[in-house]
């Protein structure tokens, strides 16, 4: 190749590397991805590769005239300050690959002296090269001869290019598909043109090639728009797996501060959107500019987890501190004011957490009832360990047939006869004991169990009723509870249809009940599921009136036949003025829409005579009996049966 054109070559490889450099300082400046320790290391390796491009322009149009002395000299120069600045290039790489990996600067910091060691012999060879010719020198034509001294520059090259890409492989779980392919992609581009420009000494290829790489990593790496919540800009559940397992496989010690919103459904009152964003949107600022973005994921909608990097224990109480006192105050949303319950949450990584998959337990599991510190640490998550034993429980529960229907039933007051029964779940497990459905049913929802034990006792009480015995003793239906996601899931209405035509009973012999402070959660849909099953002839009830805040709604968007109102309204118009006003109040409303009445949580005589004065229709609750296992609620209701005065109650709580 004549020689005159390989210059121009060289000269357009390096002008374009160049350009690609500034292009991704560009994208780096205008998108602000220079905050975080990676960000500013990769503008440094922008920096560094661009001087490397100017100094081989340089050297490129110098030989031209290198007869000229002044040309000369700046040709040496150039020649000097190309491999001082390349050889630097190699262990910022290596360092900048430890940030990605998650090893973290004090990690690298460590091994300080024994990593610098190949580049600061390269480099002193090439201090002392004026003096003791070792990298190259310039013949008596002026013709530049490369020496072995220049071997240690790539020797040393080698060396951290090689730890660089054990780093990555040692971390390769972390990464995601997307950088996996981009990585092997450019290392790639590199490798061949390092391979070019070692066997074809005339084509400088090389820097071209890394000035490609640093557009792959832009793209595979400073890139995070598949990281980031496009909504309030911080990191997802997708970051958040691959960072922590990368911290863990880097063994990094670390701490975790998880903010959990427990009244997060105030922002839809407050503001009447179901926009579960708002939340993100209002506190936001706030910890963008007390914390920083980069260390702040969002996990679910009202929960957002901080990483705490260094400072252990005492810098995460701190932060947990800051913000509980912040959260004393209130928090400007739309138009309104509010005041957000925040529960902070402390842990230790990898002593407390071991994995990603104990990260993300923590922050889904809901913060138990009965917990009233504003931030836990230590002993006060033991909960999760419970939490973790009834979740085993829970889906070991129907291989192990630990799972039994209870009934508890209702009567009519008009003459207190019989009238039916609500079917209750239980779980005796063999390890941990007796597990209350307030605390099962909830993660039996979360974990995606639900269903199955919905399907389960409905398949019991169908049993049931096709036994011939709760039609021979008066028993009218039998009241199943709903979970609402089992309601919204596809096909749910074929599903149930299917299961109680298997068995070939009267479908208007069950009655289903949803939860009305869960049923607002999607009026058109559940009230579609509603119509069609009751048009198959199934009955419904609406379960804990009063306990939500959209009483209205829930009755007018769904076609219930009996409503049920929770015991906190009966308990408090025995104790106040205003508990029986509320009591009297929605008895009469809900008679003028029509909907037949049930009372929970009955107890007293009292209690009966007061309700006898408001014509409700039904009472359910402990004066008559407490739940109870089906042999049981056998007897019971033939003993029902039987009488023909006062209900014979299992458990009298009269006076409690």
């Amino acid at each position: 190749m004549d020689s005159l054109n390989t210059i121009y070559m060289n000269v357009g490889f390096h002008v374009f590397g160049f350009v690609l450099c500034l292009t991704c300082f560009f994208f780096t400046f205008v998108h602000k991805r220079t905050k975080k320790p990676h960000n500013k290391l990769y503008v440094v390796l922008l920096s560094v590769i661009a001087a490397n491009n100017i100094t081989s322009i340089a050297m490129d149009w110098l030989a031209f005239d290198v007869q000229n002395d002044f040309y000369f000299d700046l040709f040496v120069i150039s020649h000097y300050a190309y491999f001082i600045i390349h050889g630097i290039l190699s262990p910022i790489f290596l360092y900048y690959v430890s940030m990605i990996c998650g090893s973290g600067i004090r990690a690298w910091s460590r091994k300080f002296m024994l990593l610098s060691l190949p580049f600061v012999v390269s480099e002193l060879l090439l201090i002392i090269n004026p003096f003791w010719k070792n990298y190259f020198y310039f013949d008596s034509d002026r013709v530049f001869h490369r020496l072995w001294g220049e071997s240690t520059l790539y020797i040393a090259a080698a060396f951290y290019i090689v730890i660089a890409f054990a780093a990555l492989f040692h971390s390769w779980e972390s990464l995601t598909q997307r950088r996996k392919i981009a990585l092997m992609y450019f290392a790639g581009i590199l490798s061949i043109g390092i391979l070019i420009q070692f066997l074809y000494k005339d084509i400088k290829c090389e820097l071209l090639a890394e000035s490609l790489c640093m557009i792959g990593l832009m793209i595979s790496i400073e890139t995070e728009d598949d990281r980031i919540d496009i909504d309030n800009g911080f990191y997802n559940r997708r970051a958040l797996q691959s960072d922590i397992t990368s911290f863990l496989l880097n063994k990094r010690s670390f701490h975790i501060v998880c903010i959990k919103i427990t009244n997060a459904d105030i922002i839809q009152r407050a503001t009447g959107s179901e926009n579960t964003d708002i939340l993100s949107h209002t506190i936001s600022e706030y910890l963008n500019e007390t914390i920083g973005r980069f260390n702040i994921y969002v996990t679910n909608p009202g929960t957002f987890l901080i990483t705490v990097m260094e400072g252990g224990e005492d810098a995460a109480k701190g932060v947990a501190e800051t913000l509980s006192g912040r959260f004393e105050c209130p928090w400007e949303c739309g138009d309104a004011n509010v005041m957000l319950n925040a529960v902070m949450m402390i842990a230790s990584a990898p002593d407390r957490l071991a994995s990603a998959d104990d990260v993300f337990y923590m922050t889904d599991s809901p913060i138990p009832a009965g917990i009233y510190k504003k931030i836990l640490i230590g002993s006060d998550l033991d909960y999760l360990l419970r939490r973790a034993e009834v979740e085993k429980a829970v889906n070991r529960g129907l291989e192990s047939g630990s799972y039994e229907v209870y009934y508890q039933p209702t009567y009519c007051l008009s003459n207190q006869r019989l009238h039916g029964a609500e079917a209750l779940i239980r779980l005796h497990d063999t390890i941990i004991g007796e597990v209350l459905p307030d605390e099962f049913v909830p993660i039996a929802e979360q974990i995606g169990m639900i269903n199955e034990i919905d399907d389960f006792v409905l398949r019991n009480v169908c049993s049931f009723i096709k036994s011939g015995i709760p039609a021979a003793n008066g028993v009218e239906c039998i009241n199943v509870n709903l979970s609402v996601l089992q309601c919204l899931s596809p096909g749910f209405v074929d599903h149930i249809n299917e299961i109680v035509e298997d068995y070939k009973i009267p479908k208007s012999s069950i009655n289903f009940e949803i939860t009305e402070s869960v049923a607002t959660s999607d009026y058109k849909l559940l009230s579609s599921v509603v119509s069609e099953l009751k048009s198959a002839g199934f009955k419904f009830s609406m379960d804990d009136y009063g306990t939500g805040y959209s009483n209205m709604q829930s009755i007018f968007s769904l076609d219930f036949d009996i409503v049920k109102i929770d015991k906190s309204i009966l308990w408090n118009a025995e104790h106040s003025e205003m508990g029986k006003i509320i009591l009297e109040n929605s008895v009469r409303m809900i008679r003028q829409m029509n909907r037949q009445i049930l009372v929970e949580g009955v107890e007293t005589l009292e209690q009966i005579k007061l309700l006898t004065r408001l014509s409700v229709d039904y009472l359910q609750g402990y004066y008559f009996s407490r739940p109870i296992p089906r042999s049981e609620f056998v007897e019971l209701i033939e003993r029902e049966s039987k009488r023909e005065g006062l209900p014979v109650r299992a458990l009298n709580t009269e006076g409690q």
